[in-house]
C-alpha cells in the first residue's frame, strides 16, 4: 500500500476536512478526531475506494475529569451534531475520562481510569487505529502512540493493552470484507512495533 501522506488524506477528505475545520468550535478539552474514520480514510485512499467506504461513524474524544456525567457528554455530542449537521456520517463524542465507569458493562471486564486522551488512544484495538488528529493554529497535530508505520503500510496488528482476542477477531472479520488488501496479523503476533 502506498497512500498519500496522512495530512494529505485528512485535509483532502470530504468529511474529515470539514470536521477538522471546526476544531476550535468543538470547545472540548484535549479533543481529537480519532480511530476508525481516520484509519479507514487512509485505507480508502491507498486502495482507490470512495473516501467514505466502510466508515460507520466519526469519533471525537476529549478528556474532562472534572465532569464525568453522562448527561454532559450527551449534551456535547448533541451540540456537535448541530455544528456538524452537514456531515453525512454518525457522530460519536466520548469523554475518555469516564470510560472506566461503563466499560465493564459493555465489555465484561473493568479498566483503570485513563490519565489523558493520549493514554486512551493508546488502548484502541489496533496499532493502526491508535491515531488521533486535530488542527492547532492551522497545523495538523497527530497523536500516534505506536507511530504511523502500520497505518500507512496497511498492517492490522492487535494492540493487546486492553482488548480481548474476541474483539480483535470481530474487527478483523469485518475489515477483511471491506479491505482485503490489508495485512492482518494474528492475535498471537509478537509485541506492537517500537515507537523509538
Amino acid at each position: 500500500m502506498s497512500p498519500p501522506s496522512l495530512e494529505t488524506v485528512v485535509r483532502g477528505h470530504p468529511v474529515l476536512a470539514v470536521v477538522l475545520d471546526h476544531c476550535a468550535a468543538w470547545a472540548l478539552p484535549d479533543a481529537w478526531l480519532v480511530a476508525g474514520a481516520v484509519t479507514q480514510s487512509v485505507w480508502n485512499a491507498a486502495t482507490g475506494r470512495d473516501p467514505l467506504h466502510g466508515i460507520r461513524d466519526i469519533d471525537i474524544v476529549y478528556f474532562d475529569a472534572a465532569d464525568l456525567s453522562a448527561e454532559t457528554e450527551a449534551a456535547h455530542e448533541a451540540r456537535l451534531r448541530v455544528l456538524l449537521a452537514d456531515v453525512p456520517v454518525k457522530l460519536d463524542v466520548k469523554n475518555e475520562a469516564r470510560v472506566h465507569l461503563w466499560y465493564r458493562d459493555v465489555f465484561g471486564h473493568g479498566i483503570d481510569a485513563y490519565r489523558s486522551t493520549e493514554d486512551a488512544i493508546g488502548t484502541f484495538p489496533t496499532t493502526a487505529t491508535s491515531i488521533g488528529v486535530r488542527l492547532e493554529a492551522g497545523a495538523l497535530n497527530v497523536c500516534a502512540p505506536f507511530g504511523v508505520d502500520d497505518l500507512m503500510g496497511g498492517i492490522v496488528r492487535p494492540n493487546k493493552r486492553q482488548i480481548t482476542r474476541a474483539v480483535y477477531d470481530k474487527k478483523v472479520a469485518r475489515w477483511r470484507t471491506l479491505w482485503p488488501e490489508l495485512t492482518y496479523l494474528p492475535w498471537d503476533q509478537t509485541q506492537p512495533p517500537s515507537t523509538t
